[in-house]
Formats: C-alpha cells, structure tokens, sequence
C-alpha cells in the first residue's frame, strides 16, 4: 500500500486507515478473498492495532470485508450468484430511484451529473481506478439520492458496498472503462430530453454489461 507520507492524513488515524483500506479495496490492491495481515497492515501505515481494528469493523458493517473465526479479516468475496442477485436487487430498486429523481431532474441534477462524469472520464483516461470508481458511485449516487427516499438509498448504498471490491476488476480492462463513458453520456442525454424510461433502460444495460465482463472474470478464477 502507499506510502502514508504521500498522502494528506485526516484529523483521526482511524479515518485514515479506513480510507487506506477502501482505496486498496476499491482499487483492486486487496483483491476479494485476500487476507488482510493486520500486523503487516498496521506496520505500512505506521499505525498501532486498535484504529485498524476500529476501521476494520466499519468495513465489516459495510460489507467490504469479513471476520471469520481464527482466521481473521479478509476482503468480502461473492459468488457469481451472489453477485448476479446484488445487481438484480439493484436493477429493481434502482428503476425506481431514478423515475424519482428524473421527476425532479432540474439544472442542478444535471450540473451534479455532468461534474461528475468529467471526474469519471479524467479517472479513467488516466487508467486510475480507485478514482474512477469514486467518481462513478458520485454519478450514480447523484440520481439515487435525488430520490429524496431515505431507506431506498440506504438499501441501494449497501448493495454497491457489497461489490465495491469487484468494479475494480471491471475498470481494469481500458475497453470497459470506455464502456461507461458512453453509457453514462447516454443517461445524461436521456435524463436531459426528459425521458426516464430511456435512461432506465441504458441503466440496465450498464449494469449488464459489469455482470457479464465480471462473470467472465469469476469463471476464470
């Protein structure tokens, strides 16, 4: 893992261990299944045991990580099914995030949107995949949240934790990262014409194009 020198610390030490870890997570640094060698871990970041232990937890509620009995911490790892179910669950709940929003798509929704693509194309020209997957959650996010339905953001958020650790080996291959470029332009333009069924549409085939690029993925392994 980096160097902690290289980065700007947060005011505690837990929250820059858990920062850390979701950046190695999400970056595909820790790949799903991976132990995490706490005592390795704690010495990298120049850390002691107990904010690593207190960050761990926090990953664990979240569902990126999972604590078995003498065997520790390792990064959450689904199977294809599991995976196939998370982003089902997530087509069903999702659909209805964004007839929400696109009920109240002003300019502002918009302006989010399209900031955050920028980030998403920056990110991934630049083959950074932790960014580009940060970047990605504040795309999708903008219109789940627009909603403005509490518990079904809730519910979607922890779907999207539980998979965190397998976009990265979606944003590895450039043709996918391609890939959500133009289907997020196709969202924008669908929401800006005012059309929700469309961008509901080019949602679905989105996540179906991740399922399938990650089933491969799966099988392989």
């Amino acid at each position: 893992m980096s160097s902690p020198v290289q980065r700007r610390r947060p005011p505690t030490a837990q929250q820059f261990v858990l920062g850390e870890l979701r950046r190695a997570i999400t970056s595909g640094e820790l790949r799903p299944g991976e132990p995490i060698r706490q005592d390795a871990l704690a010495a990298d970041l120049d850390v002691s045991r107990v904010p690593l232990r207190e960050a761990l937890k926090i990953l664990e509620g979240e569902g990126l990580v999972v604590h078995r009995a003498h065997r520790g911490y390792s990064v959450t790892e689904l199977s294809l099914a599991d995976l196939e179910e998370v982003y089902r669950i997530r087509e069903l709940l999702e659909a209805e995030a964004v007839r929400q929003a696109a009920a109240r798509l002003g300019p502002e929704l918009l302006a989010r949107l399209e900031e955050a693509q920028r980030e998403v194309e920056r990110a991934g020209a630049a083959g950074d995949v932790a960014d580009m997957a940060a970047a990605n959650r504040r795309f999708h996010f903008a219109l789940v949240e627009e909603s403005r339905m509490p518990r079904l953001i809730r519910l979607i958020g922890t779907l999207w934790d539980a998979t965190d650790a397998y976009r990265s080996l979606y944003y590895a291959e450039e043709p996918n990262r391609e890939r959500v470029v133009r289907e997020h332009h196709a969202v924008i333009e669908a929401l800006r014409a005012g059309d929700a069924e469309t961008a509901v549409r080019w949602l679905d085939e989105h996540r179906a194009h991740a399922v399938a690029a990650l089933r491969e993925v799966l099988d392989t392994e």
